[in-house]
């Protein structure tokens, strides 16, 4: 099995890829990079069994009917209005889940600085597509939308200030290598593990993307799918780290 992690940026200079090569009783981490173009990102994941994305799939229905509806000076009658229809508009169906198991919101899509970022993913999807790959944004397919911060709060391995601050980056690094044990990487790849939020998010991503080979994620409810083949669906992992040892 070889799972890919994305940790998308705006720009390709901050974009991460992490590729891990799953054997029998191994796994490695065979690629590690920041600065990464779409066109390699989809080359390095022809042969991915899952293929994990730090970024919204799509935006919220209501929001994208609400902008075409003002695009077009439509005047419909709204199910909200006020703060109610503004939460609306700001978080998906998957969110309010995130927020519901983790106490945390996303970044909204719509209307957070993750707006250019989903553009570019948009774009990266539509490149995956254009090779004749089917995407499915619910999750049913290859690609699962992931949450690195939400995933490591899941193993218990959330270091606060980590996107931030260098000293507690490093020890985020030696935290989640020392949870891996039987994950085999290179003195440079921890080197830049310790110095990249970026590069760390992408190995979360691809460690996620595990969870979600094996079927270790959150489902998506019945009544949501419809919604989440539009807006996407985060990929909670289900299982602790430990499980997703080569072994098991």
């Amino acid at each position: 099995m070889r799972t890919v992690g994305v940790d998308l940026a705006a720009e390709p200079t901050r974009t991460a890829l992490a590729a891990i090569e799953w054997g029998a009783d191994t796994a490695r981490v065979a690629e590690l990079r920041l600065g990464i173009h779409d066109a390699d990102i989809v080359d390095l994941s022809v042969d991915a069994t899952s293929i994990g994305i730090d970024c919204a799939f799509g935006w919220p229905i209501e929001f994208v009917e609400f902008v075409t509806a003002h695009a077009g000076r439509a005047t419909g009658a709204r199910t909200h209005s006020g703060i109610d229809l503004r939460r609306r508009l700001a978080y998906r169906n998957t969110d309010r889940v995130v927020r519901e198991r983790t106490g945390r919101w996303p970044l909204s899509v719509s209307t957070d600085r993750l707006g250019m970022t989903a553009i570019h993913c948009a774009e990266l999807l539509e490149a995956f597509e254009s090779t004749g790959e089917e995407v499915d944004r619910s999750g049913g397919g290859r690609f699962a939308e992931v949450y690195p911060a939400a995933a490591l709060r899941a193993w218990g391995l959330l270091t606060p200030g980590y996107k931030t601050k260098p000293e507690a980056r490093v020890l985020a690094a030696a935290a989640l290598l020392d949870a891996l044990p039987w994950l085999e990487t290179t003195d440079e790849q921890r080197l830049l593990l310790g110095r990249s939020d970026d590069a760390l998010d992408a190995l979360a991503a691809s460690l996620n993307a595990r969870a979600h080979a094996l079927g270790k994620t959150l489902p998506v409810a019945p009544d949501l799918l419809d919604a989440a083949k539009v807006e996407g669906w985060v990929a909670l992992p289900t299982c602790s780290i430990a499980e997703l040892a080569p072994h098991t």
